[in-house]
């Protein structure tokens, strides 16, 4: 893999829908650590309603997995960051302070599939006002951007970075997926990739892309633009 470092994936155990536990959790990170990753920054959903996570539901998984790696001599380096749903718990713990940012003050926030956000273009003024650096997972998933692509341009101008899926470059999630990350990218709007690991199959999904021709085209065009090592 030509990033060795992975902001976006869901390997804390039982606290979303990604891994349920730690024993699960190791496998993934092993599988990971075949690809070459190196640096995991974990980032569990945090979603009104079904995973209301926080700093303090997040800090005892991150511990249970680095002391499962650690006694088994697993070297990876596990850190954790969160993918923010845009909704009412979001605005509730960014008012409270309790955000939990990557590095140098990025922030993942994540789209509902259904549709836009009403306030998202006020929201990332508002986040980089606050010094936040907002990164949009996967904007390649949300099928109402499919035909309106002007608003990829718009909100990638207005300073919204993009964060692409490798399982949607895989063709896991299916075609228009694949089609819109390929778009993204010719349109030089991906700034990082993400794994988005949740469970096994997606490890062998990966696994099986990163032998393709498809693989090494990607690597081609974004090896040098993406911007996950320089966290």
């Amino acid at each position: 893999m030509f990033v060795s470092t992975d902001i976006h994936c869901h390997v804390l155990p039982g606290i979303d829908d990604g891994s349920p536990d730690v024993n699960t959790s190791v496998e993934l990170i092993e599988g990971m650590k075949q690809w070459g990753i190196r640096r995991i920054i974990a980032s569990p959903h945090v979603t009104f309603g079904t995973f209301p996570n926080t700093p303090d539901t997040v800090a005892p998984a991150r511990t249970a997995l680095q002391n499962e790696l650690d006694a088994r001599g697993i070297e990876i380096e596990l850190s954790n960051s969160a993918e923010y749903r845009i909704d009412d718990l979001f605005a509730e713990q960014l008012d409270k302070g309790i955000l939990m940012p990557l590095p140098d003050n990025y922030l993942l926030i994540e789209n509902s599939f259904i549709q836009e956000p009403w306030n998202i273009d006020n929201l990332v003024f508002e986040l980089q006002v606050k010094g936040f650096r907002p990164i949009l997972a996967h904007p390649e998933r949300y099928a109402y951007y499919y035909a309106h692509k002007g608003r990829y341009k718009a909100l990638h101008d207005a300073g919204l970075m993009f964060q692409i899926n490798f399982l949607s470059l895989a063709g896991h999630y299916g075609r228009n997926e694949k089609r819109f990350a390929e778009y993204l990218i010719e349109q030089g709007y991906v700034d990082f990739v993400g794994t988005d690991i949740h469970r096994r199959s997606h490890i062998a999904a990966i696994s099986d892309y990163l032998c393709t021709k498809d693989y090494k085209r990607h690597r081609d065009a974004l090896a040098n633009r993406v911007l996950n090592d320089r966290l």
